[in-house]
Formats: C-alpha cells, sequence, structure tokens
C-alpha cells in the first residue's frame, strides 16, 4: 500500500463526493461500521448499485473491507474522514440561485 500525495487525496475524496449515493454511503459509515445489506436496505437502493458504488469508494481508499466471518464489513478506512465529512457538510458555500453546477460545467471551472 502507498501513501496518496495531498491533492491526490483531495482528487479521491472530490470523486466520490461527486455522486450523492455515495456521499450517503459514506455518511452512515461515518456513523459505525456496517455490512452491504443492512447498507443497502437503509439507504433504499438495490445491492448490485450499493456495490458498485462501494467499489468506487475502496478504489478512491475512503473505506476499507474487514472480514467478519463469512461476511464482510466496511468501513471508513481512517476515523479522520469522518471529522472531514462532518467539516465539509457544515461548511458554507456560496451558492447562485440561478445556477446549479452540473458535470457538464465542471469543464467550466463550476
Amino acid at each position: 500500500m502507498t501513501v496518496a500525495s495531498d491533492i491526490e487525496v483531495l482528487a479521491r475524496f472530490g470523486r466520490a463526493l461527486a455522486e450523492p449515493i455515495r456521499c450517503r454511503i459514506l455518511l452512515a459509515l461515518r456513523d459505525a461500521p456496517a455490512y452491504p445489506a443492512e447498507l443497502a436496505e437503509a439507504l433504499g437502493i438495490s445491492r448490485t448499485r450499493l456495490s458498485n458504488h462501494l467499489a468506487c469508494l475502496r478504489d478512491c481508499g475512503l473505506v476499507v473491507t474487514v472480514p467478519d466471518g463469512r461476511r464482510t464489513r466496511y468501513e471508513l478506512a481512517d476515523e479522520r474522514l469522518g471529522h472531514a465529512l462532518d467539516d465539509l457538510r457544515t461548511a458554507v458555500v456560496a451558492v447562485d440561485a440561478d445556477r446549479t453546477c452540473t458535470n457538464a460545467d465542471a469543464k467550466d471551472g463550476c
């Protein structure tokens, strides 16, 4: 395992947060580790869809799997990620009410 640079960490975090379902997963795992079936039920999404998002979060290095007998539990890779999520949730963001940032806008610096 290697340690990502500061910029790479921010980019990985940004990629993870770009999808609302992944945000919801991270917030759920901030509260407590969970099993996929529990997460899917709590978030009201299919296990297949959840699996794809968990794979992305693992690839980003934000969540890890912990074997638990025949089951696998998910948790945040570092407890400081929970604090970062709390800080981001409570940050004041200047938003233009007439404009919504979309993925298409991202290339324009949104």
